[in-house]
């Protein structure tokens, strides 16, 4: 991340600092991994600390189905179900103790707040716009757009189109671009594949200076609870340092090519505790005359892999459908679909979009995850005959 700096602040931090009416604004200091981590420092109309109740505590703690999974899978996105409110419209698919993974399609803007007070989101927008409203300035978001939102941001979402689905990734450690991108100063390199322009931060907008009842659910420990509190969470004034939201569109991830077929490494975008995320874009393919361009064969003995597809033709697989998930547990072998690395031979280019996120502990599977499992997939590489013989032994 970059320093940035939004609205009014005060010369020397941790000073004296007062509205032209002569009124105390109240410092906040903003951040993660105790004093250590990036942080950022806001400056709030009124004191953020105003709880007027605790009330409402559910529980959200995914029910896994499959605890431990060796087995190929795919699941239908485009079958899980919508529902009107944000929170209650996350399905998480995929989860270990670092992350959570799914997919959400609310059908309402929120009418309050939300904090997640125990993970770093990263929305991907596979369809739909909209405003992600937060504490320090907002972000229009839209097709294609990743939200990086750090925990403990107070936000709202409003929804601007008929249709959204957010691909919804849920991380126990905050969210960075791979530090191989960047030099002993955080600056990224001439080779990364984006830079800090394509970095979009929130744009400020006027501070709320109102006092009444105003929900916050805080999430943590998968429990959401409600807090209300006695003055509007945006009422801040002005905010500077490296932790904020901020959006990256995948179309200005520039490719890494080669000429022959690249590991999937080049194509990472963001990284963790324990975990990448990559994005699969619009590239040449390798330029070697005897080149393959699809995947070869391979097993992760260290990491699973899910692939979210969001956008084109995915040319190592068959029968893929937008917004289905694949699941590639660690160890087991997996490569190109049949017919697949003969049909890729001699292509120039591909159009394909989608989100890669490997894990280095295993996956659990939940009971959401089941409801739209395709079962064929784990036998869709055998060839043909194979499968009359697979069918036949199951009569």
């Amino acid at each position: 991340m970059r320093y940035n700096q939004s609205g009014n602040i005060p010369q020397k931090r941790h000073t004296v600092f007062k509205s032209p009416e002569d009124q105390f604004y109240y410092e906040q200091l903003f951040g993660t991994e105790g004093f250590h981590g990036i942080s950022s420092l806001l400056y709030h109309t009124h004191r953020p600390t105003q709880i007027r109740s605790i009330g409402n505590v559910k529980d959200v703690t995914p029910k896994i189905a499959v605890d431990k999974n060796v087995t190929p899978r795919m699941f239908k996105g485009m079958n899980v179900t919508p529902e009107e409110d944000f929170l209650d419209s996350r399905k998480f698919l995929l989860v270990n103790n670092d992350l959570k993974m799914g997919l959400a399609k609310p059908k309402k803007s929120m009418d309050y707040f939300y904090k997640n007070a125990e993970c770093d989101e990263l929305l991907f927008i596979h369809e739909g716009v909209g405003i992600l409203k937060t504490f320090v300035g907002n972000l229009e978001f839209s097709v294609g757009d990743y939200l990086i939102i750090p925990r403990g941001t107070i936000y709202q979402v409003e929804l601007q189109s008929e249709n959204t689905v957010f691909f919804v990734l849920e991380s126990h450690s905050p969210i960075y671009t791979p530090k191989r991108y960047r030099n002993e100063f955080g600056q990224l390199l001439e080779h990364s594949p984006f830079c800090e322009r394509d970095i979009i931060a929130p744009t400020f907008v006027d501070p709320k200076d109102e006092k009444g009842d105003f929900l916050i659910k805080v999430k943590k420990e998968n429990q959401i609870t409600d807090f209300i509190y006695a003055t509007h969470p945006f009422d801040v004034v002005g905010w500077d340092g490296y932790f904020y939201p901020y959006k990256f569109n995948i179309k200005n991830f520039e490719p890494i090519t080669g000429r022959i077929h690249q590991p999937p490494p080049v194509h990472q975008n963001f990284e963790a505790n324990n975990f990448v995320v990559c994005s699969f874009c619009a590239r040449m393919y390798d330029y070697h005359p005897q080149a393959i361009p699809a995947p070869y064969n391979h097993s992760n003995i260290d990491s699973d892999e899910v692939l979210f597809y969001t956008e084109g033709d995915f040319m190592s697989r068959n029968h893929i459908d937008l917004m289905d998930f694949t699941l590639h547990p660690g160890g087991i072998v997996h490569g190109p679909h049949p017919g697949a690395m003969e049909r890729s031979i001699g292509k120039k280019f591909t159009e394909e979009y989608a989100v890669m996120v490997d894990p280095f502990k295993p996956l659990k599977i939940t009971e959401e995850a089941m409801k739209v499992e395709d079962p064929s997939y784990k036998t869709s590489w055998l060839e043909s005959e194979d499968h009359s013989l697979e069918d036949r032994s199951q009569e």
